[in-house]
């Protein structure tokens, strides 16, 4: 699930990015900004301390270079645009997806946090 974080966070983003384009008439077109990517890469890494690594070596060998690579991904594709509607259809579901996951793990730490 952690490898998806960056690309399902840049997603969301676009989506919203591709909705306000639709709503407003300002644009047609998302581009696949670097800025986007970074955030979506810097979310990952605060979320990666938290994974269960199965070796301690996984978590410099695998963990860095993996984000550097999406990090270099999204640089690269930083010139494409994508046409608004586009963007709007991928990202708002996986927006709705994220929050959901939210909602759930919330309801289910409160329920844990109430037995004694």
């Amino acid at each position: 699930m952690w490898l998806a974080v960056p690309f399902l966070f840049s997603a969301a983003v676009f989506g919203l990015m591709g909705s306000a384009g639709l709503v407003s008439a300002s644009f047609a077109s998302v581009p696949l900004s670097p800025v986007v990517s970074g955030a979506g890469v810097a979310v990952a890494a605060a979320v990666s301390g938290g994974v269960r690594w199965g070796r301690r070596w996984q978590r410099v060998w695998v963990r860095w270079p993996y984000l550097g690579g999406v990090l270099a991904g999204g640089v690269l594709v930083g010139a494409v645009e994508v046409p608004a509607l586009v963007a709007a259809v991928v990202g708002v579901p996986v927006l709705l997806g994220l929050v959901f996951q939210c909602l759930v793990r919330g309801d289910e730490g409160a329920a844990a946090s109430d037995c004694r």
